[in-house]
């Protein structure tokens, strides 16, 4: 059964289904949402449906929004991590943020996170519902070959399901479907980083043309932060096999990203991470994908 909730205004905040890939994909292109693994593509949508909530704002049965959760692990416990939410331009000032923020958020105590836009709407919105803005997202790009692997660190080819189960054995929580659907895009590729042969830390790497990059890295609990920044270094180096050109999402204050800049490395753009603590995420431990965390 779809639920549905009327939000006045003529405004209609009902479930999603698998019938509303092209309307989200419609909206998520007006705002400015294109390409692979945005609401844009069938596959990254299709994958919340299935292992997160996605719902709809609708005006006289057009979709003008969409909105759409996931239950994470924080360092707090089970954290609800906002993925998406975009309303159509033309239809701003509506209330349809608003709306699709309290379907899918109608818990005001428990905890929650998202990676959020520097769209002037979107801090206002956020704080109003208990989510403050703790640090940045750096969105890094730049040349693996010009990343220098440090000593003792191998990185090598491995499988979602292996990756899943080092995850799990780090942090108690199974990412498998992610890491499946991770390396499922264009140019998935699952990676081991061992230090000295010791498997410290396991990841996904995906995505197309500029968009290819580390998409999330678990390290092992207890390598200290300065050996966390090191496995990044290793498995961006690894990937000049794959490409000349990558990314990844990193928090200002982790421990790579001061050896990425150095190497030449550029911060095209950046998120906030907003949240109602600022421990549900580490910020000088986590690789985490703005997508899924």
């Amino acid at each position: 059964m779809t639920a549905t909730r009327t939000c006045g205004r003529g405004l209609i905040v009902r479930d999603a289904t698998i019938g509303d890939l092209e309307a989200i994909a419609r909206v998520a292109e007006a705002a400015g949402q294109r390409g692979e693994w945005t609401g844009a593509d069938p596959a990254y949508v299709g994958h919340l449906l299935r292992h997160g909530r996605v719902v709809v704002a609708s005006d006289e049965g057009r979709a003008i929004g969409f909105g759409a959760t996931r239950d994470i692990a924080g360092r707090g416990g089970a954290t609800s991590m906002l993925c998406d939410l975009f309303v159509d331009p033309a239809q701003h000032g509506r209330g349809g943020g608003r709306a699709l923020l309290a379907e899918l958020w109608p818990d005001q105590g428990a905890p929650r996170m998202t990676f959020s836009s520097r769209h002037t709407h979107a801090l206002p919105l956020y704080t109003s519902v208990g989510l403050h803005a703790w640090w940045p997202l750096l969105y890094l790009a730049g040349d693996p070959r010009a990343v220098r692997p440090p000593a003792g660190w191998t990185v090598t080819p491995s499988s979602p399901a292996a990756v899943s189960r080092f995850e799990a054995g780090w942090t108690g929580v199974d990412r498998s479907a992610d890491q499946h659907a991770w390396a499922r895009r264009p140019n998935g590729v699952a990676l081991v980083a061992a230090l000295d042969g010791q498997p410290l830390a396991a990841g996904t790497a995906a995505g197309e043309g500029d968009g290819f990059g580390l998409e999330h890295l678990a390290s092992a609990p207890e390598i200290p932060d300065a050996q966390a920044g090191d496995s990044v270094l290793a498995v961006l180096a690894a990937l000049e096999s794959v490409a000349d050109h990558a990314r990844v999402c990193l928090p200002a204050p982790h421990p790579a990203v001061r050896p990425l800049l150095a190497a030449g490395w550029r911060a095209t753009d950046l998120d906030l991470f907003m949240a109602t603590r600022v421990d549900l995420l580490d910020a000088r431990r986590c690789v985490p994908s703005p997508a899924l965390a």
